[in-house]
């Protein structure tokens, strides 16, 4: 029998329930040790294994099969598989071009399957890759081999994912998801903007990094950018669009404070237009991203107590949760 809306949303109200609460990480905050957290984790159900990263993994694997067993169209997560895909397919080309060990770093599930995006950058034959990752892949091959330049060959791929994501958003019919992908677009264009001005570099770096999107003048950045950061901040801070000009007053302050207030920014458009949703795929992606976030409160929490951060200290990079 074919899998209705109806009852994948019905399903998917239901798990939202035992999601992380305020309270929940409140609890978590308390703890002492990372020990700690995975005895808290394994008693809430969240996972299986001895370490927090094998509970993550194990949560990871449950939470797709269940995605998988609801959805009437699992294609609607095309957006964010193929996120997978990209950082699979720079983890290999560069443990293959620097003979490491990366096997272990590649994230599932994909559109691409792992043996063959192996094969492809072994062979440096991108047939098998749907047809807008191509070419973007194979000039990634080509920049890494000759110029050794990391960061160059990871600005082109990252760029062709970037644009798929904005065309999926627009041909979605979602107006969640239009708005989602855009915000997220739009802050990777400042992100690496803002990155690159630090670092000086070439108007040619510029051109295969940025992504063109709505509310984002890339000429304009560009020539901001090459001028000074000066010139930059003056720029983003006129931005209206996505709340850039309060993102902007937020990383003069912190750098850090800023990257949590992109991530609020994608939780909450999640949370307003998914939460209440009662038809259609928003309240499939928003329970996936919701889970999503749920990881990085566990990770930035478990980061703090290995390093034997303040509770309040830690408490300032959670980002908002979506249960």
């Amino acid at each position: 029998m074919a899998l209705s809306y109806e009852f994948s949303i019905g399903s998917v109200r239901a798990r939202e329930n035992t999601m992380f609460s305020e309270a929940d990480a409140e609890q978590m905050l308390a703890l002492k040790s990372p020990d700690e957290l995975v005895r808290f984790l394994k008693d809430k159900g969240y996972g299986d294994g001895d370490t927090v990263e094998e509970i993550i993994e194990s949560n990871t694997r449950r939470m797709w099969k269940y995605i998988r067993s609801i959805a009437p169209d699992f294609n609607i997560f095309e957006p964010f598989l193929i996120q997978n895909d990209v950082h699979n397919f720079k983890t290999v080309l560069k443990g293959t071009m620097s003979d490491r060990d990366y096997e272990h770093l590649l994230m599932e599930p994909c559109t691409v399957r792992k043996e063959d995006m192996i094969k492809a950058v072994e062979n440096r034959r991108f047939d098998v890759f749907p047809e807008w990752l191509q070419k973007p892949a194979d000039k990634a091959y080509q920049r890494l081999a000759e110029t050794k330049d990391a960061r160059l060959s990871d600005a082109g791929i990252d760029r062709a994912v970037l644009e798929r994501l904005v065309f999926l958003g627009k041909s979605s019919r979602s107006v969640f998801l239009e708005e989602y992908f855009n915000t997220l677009v739009f802050y990777a264009n400042v992100k690496t903007v803002l990155r690159a001005v630090k670092a000086g570099v070439s108007r040619y770096f510029y051109d295969k990094a940025l992504c063109d999107c709505d509310g984002f003048d890339k000429q304009t950045a560009v020539r901001a950018a090459l001028t000074n950061e000066s010139a930059l901040m003056k720029y983003l801070e006129k931005i209206d669009a996505y709340n850039c000009r309060k993102a902007m007053s937020i990383f003069a302050e912190s750098p850090s404070k800023f990257e949590k207030f992109v991530d609020d920014e994608l939780i909450r458009l999640a949370k307003r237009f998914c939460k209440l949703s009662s038809e259609g795929c928003e309240p499939l992606m928003g329970y996936y991203i919701g889970c999503e976030y749920e990881r990085k409160l566990i990770i930035i929490i478990a980061s703090g107590l290995r390093t034997g951060t303040p509770s309040d200290k830690i408490r300032e990079r959670l980002r908002e949760i979506y249960g």
